[in-house]
């Protein structure tokens, strides 16, 4: 059987050194070891790895990825596919709530705009008479301002935060990983920011919030353990993002440090 060094498997796989090794610490990928302590992996590496990134770019979390390789090890298709349903449709449960989310959060400011709009000019102050800084002013006659984007509808529901706990692992890699830290950098640029726990705040104009909703969204779908926030504030639009402490390493490099 043919063996590989880390670097090597990395290259063949796509996949960078370091979550490799996360892999291994986390009961994914075993390896063998030189007598000098080098990692040895064989070509079923590569497959397993295919196999890994496949599973979370479908959502799942990595403990759930350890028990659906147990399956794919030692049984027949079938059974992989048993044990894979149920967690799909978990997965596009949550999926669907978050979009529904987004959806009302979008109709809420178009609501805002149009009513906006027709607000007559006036040279007097603005006060609580010009309707958009009224809560009744958005579409629905409610005000959907708040979005959170955290890890499970679930989890939400019972008033847990799951991302504190969550896998600290990004299906994102390469040119791919690149392209979303320049969107994200570009969409905070020039952005206040303040340290708030486990994380950070940005705020920026609020003329940025389609662009920072659907990156906050794409964000979440291959790293699931960050947690997003956002609030309309007037003109103004504040993004909290935070992360467990194994994940601060890459909040920082998406966002520059929280302190």
């Amino acid at each position: 059987m043919t063996s590989m060094r880390i670097s090597q498997l990395a290259e063949r796989s796509g996949v960078p050194a370091t979550t490799l090794r996360y892999y291994e610490s986390a009961g994914l990928l075993p390896a063998d070891r030189t007598p000098s302590g080098y990692r040895l992996y064989g070509e079923d590496a590569v497959e397993r790895l295919a196999f890994i990134g496949a599973a979370k770019h479908l959502g799942l979390a990595l403990e759930e990825i350890g028990g659906l390789l147990q399956v794919w090890e030692a049984g027949a298709c079938t059974e992989v596919k048993a044990d894979l349903r149920p967690r799909i449709a978990a997965r596009l449960a949550e999926a669907e709530a978050r979009a529904a989310g987004l959806a009302a959060f979008t109709a809420s400011l178009y609501g805002a705009l149009a009513h906006l709009d027709a607000l007559p000019d006036r040279t007097s102050r603005c006060d609580p008479e010009c309707g958009f800084l009224s809560p009744a002013s958005s579409a629905g006659g409610g005000q959907l301002v708040d979005v959170v984007l955290a890890p499970g509808r679930r989890a939400a529901e019972e008033g847990a935060e799951r991302w504190r706990t969550a896998s600290v692992a990004c299906s994102l890699t390469g040119v791919g990983l690149h392209e979303r830290t320049v969107q994200w950098r570009e969409a905070v640029d020039g952005a206040t920011r303040t340290p708030v726990p486990g994380g950070l705040r940005l705020t920026v104009p609020v003329e940025r919030t389609a662009k920072v909703a659907e990156l906050a969204a794409a964000e979440h779908q291959c790293c699931p353990f960050f947690d997003f926030r956002l609030r309309l504030d007037g003109s103004w639009l504040h993004l909290e993002v935070r992360a467990p402490a194994d994940g601060a390493a890459l909040l920082a490099d998406l966002f520059g440090p929280t302190a």
